[in-house]
Formats: structure tokens, sequence, C-alpha cells
């Protein structure tokens, strides 16, 4: 009998893993795939770089905006309604996004996609708080934060194969993945994940968290390595073409195998988070950071092929390890009833990151008269900030 309860346990327990990594998966997926659909859509319409990387950008301002109201929605009334309100949300406006012919309406359309992306990553951290014990959060959030390389396999092979055929096919494939996504939380994440396993938080509980020394210093090295860690998925795929002269298919195929090695690499640092970094993340980090600033130099200056991937290929690995130890810190240090509202804020920095990334990069572009040089200088000197930064987390 009792083996049968336990078995039960272990069946429900690897459902709600596979139901939220297969959320985060079309999460990034969706996120990835925009700067490769912004090529023919740059063409189609004609637009400018600065106008291309608004149209990513207006994407991360409604996700950094929706960060931590969607992390206090989760503590408030649980992890697996946020999930599907965000879901729904994205869903729509995939659809959406594939169905518009105007530079306004791709604005507006990201904007909100980006609101109901923001709800997904704190109300995600909720669910495996509740779920999981504390010794075992480190690894599954590990597990979630590898679908960024699972996203952008999908991203760079389906994505890339549909968007050569049409940009817009891309986006009703989207669509319907995430309407997939919506029926794996509902058959697979538990209900009573709304219910509070401890004191209810209150406002004066949540301004004192937006006072935490460690809440205000992890946003700002999130806000750091996802300006680093976008350039994925704002500016990559442009720069292979341009400087290589390859066309849109050839270019998926290659990111995705960057993304694969993304995927093992997020994987790898949850491992070793766990059994060799535990207590020394801050070192960790902040030799990542040092490491990614040479490996995005020697990525930009090559001008062989095979020799530039294999640069990138290492710098997605570790950049992406640095981004794991810093996503779960807050798992270790803070207390599971405001998880959900700390990885809100936290993320909030990573969100914006995201919005200025794609801003700043294409300034930079043009400023460069089309060269990617000082966009990527600029993308060095930002890694070595964040691990200094990191650096003063106090446990």
């Amino acid at each position: 009998m009792e083996t049968n309860i336990e078995q039960g346990k272990a069946k429900n327990t690897v459902g709600i893993i596979f139901a939220l990594m297969i959320g985060y998966s079309m999460v990034y997926m969706d996120k990835t795939m925009i700067s490769t659909a912004i090529i023919p859509i740059a063409a189609e319409y004609n637009l400018a770089a600065n106008q291309t990387g608004l149209i990513m950008s207006l994407f991360f301002l409604g996700y950094s905006l929706m960060q931590i109201p969607g992390g206090w929605l989760a503590d408030k009334i649980g992890a697996k309604r946020v999930l599907l309100l965000s879901l729904g949300i994205i869903a729509f406006f995939s659809f959406a996004f594939g169905a518009v012919s105007s530079f306004m309406l791709f604005l507006v359309i990201r904007f909100f996609a980006g609101v109901g992306h923001g709800g997904y990553p704190p109300s995600c951290s909720k669910a495996v708080a509740e779920n999981f014990a504390q010794e075992q959060r480190t690894f599954v959030q590990s597990l979630m934060l590898s679908t960024y390389g699972i996203g952008g396999v999908l991203a760079f092979t389906i994505g890339a194969n549909l968007i050569s055929m049409n940009w817009r096919y891309g986006y009703i494939a989207l669509g319907l993945l995430f309407v997939i996504s919506i029926i794996l939380v509902t058959l697979f994440v538990p209900k009573d994940l709304a219910v509070k396993k401890g004191p209810v938080q209150n406002s004066a509980s949540f301004k004192k968290l937006l006072k935490d020394r460690n809440v205000l210093i992890l946003f700002l090295a999130m806000l750091l390595i996802n300006i680093v860690m976008y350039r994925n998925m704002s500016w990559l795929p442009s720069f292979l073409e341009q400087k290589f002269s390859l066309d849109i298919t050839t270019i998926g195929y290659l990111l995705s195998t960057n993304a694969v090695f993304q995927t093992l690499g997020t994987i790898f640092a949850g491992s070793i988070l766990t059994k060799i970094f535990l207590g020394k993340e801050k070192g960790f980090i902040f030799t990542i950071s040092l490491i990614s600033a040479v490996l995005v130099l020697l990525f930009v200056f090559s001008n062989h092929l095979i020799f530039s991937m294999v640069a990138l290929i290492l710098l997605s690995m570790i950049v992406v390890s640095g981004f794991t130890a810093i996503f779960t810190l807050p798992h270790k240090i803070m207390d599971e009833h405001s998880i959900g509202s700390a990885i809100g804020i936290v993320n909030t920095g990573g969100t914006l990151g995201g919005f200025l990334s794609p801003m700043i990069l294409g300034q930079l572009i043009e400023i460069g008269n089309g060269s990617f040089i000082l966009a990527f200088g600029f993308l060095s000197v930002v890694s070595i900030a964040c691990g200094l930064t990191t650096l003063a987390v106090k446990k």
C-alpha cells in the first residue's frame, strides 16, 4: 500500500515537472523566435535597426511590468491560476501577431505578449517551492531554466523553417503550442497550489521585501546578465546573416545547435551548484562573468565561422550557468512563503535587461554604421559588472 502511494507521488512529481517545463519551453521559444522573424518582417516593412530593436524591446517592457504583480498574484491566489492566465494571454497574442500588418500593431501586440509572459516565471518558481523540498529546488529550478535551450532549439528549427516559408506560419504554430501547454498545466499541476502553507503576505511584508539588500542586488545582477543573454534573442541571427552571408535556415540550424549546448549547460550548472558550489555561488558567478567577457570578444572579432560558433557555444553554456546560479539563489536564502514575490522582483531586473538589450545594441549598431564590434564590446563590460555586483550578496 505504501509503495503505491509513493509511486503515485513520484508520478505526480514527474507530471508537474513535465508540464512546467513544456510551458517554459514555449515561453523561451516565443522570446527567441522573434529574432529570426524580425529579418523578413524588417525586409517586408522596410524597418530600420532601431525600429526592429523597439519591437523586441516593447515585449520586455510588458514582461518587466508584470513580473512583480505576477509574483504577488502567485503568492496570493496560487501558482496554477497564474500559470493558466499567463499561457492564455500569450497564446492569444501569438495568434494576433501573425495576423497584423502594421508597425504600431507589432509594438502593441508584443507589449501585451510580454505582459502574459511576466506571470510565468514567478508562478513557476512558486509551484516548485510548494511541491519540492528545499534541497531539491535548485536542481528542479535548473531543469525549468534548461528550457531556455529547448525553446531555442524549437525556435531555430521548427520556427525558423516555418518563418523561411512565411513568418506568419511561425506564429500560428506558436499559438497552437501554447494551447497544448495550457492543457498540460491543467492536467498535471495540482489544484492545491493555491492553498497557503504559511502566513498570508501583507503589504508591509512586501514593502520589506522591496528593501531587502539581497533582493535588490540580485535584481541588478539579473538585469546585467540578461543584457548579455538576450543578445541571442535579438541580434545574433542578424549578426550571422551579415558577417557570414548565411540564409535563415542555416542560421536556424547553427543556433539550434547552440541552444542544445545551452540546455546541457543549465542542467550541468544545477548539478554542480548543488554538489560542488553550494555556499560558493558568488565566486562561481564572478568567475563565470570574467570568462564570458573574454568569449564575447573572441566571438565578435573572429572572421571564421567555425571558431565563432565554438566561442558562441562556450559563451552560451557559461552565461546560462551564471544565470542559473543567480536565479536559483533566492531558493537558498529566502522564505518559501514569499518566494513568488521575491522571484518576481529579481526577475524584473532580468526582464528589464531584456528590454534594454535590443534597444541599446540597436543604437550601438547604428552608431557603428552596421558594425557589431561596439555593441558586443559593451556586452563584455556588462558581463564583468554583473560578476562584481553579485559579490555584494550577503547570506
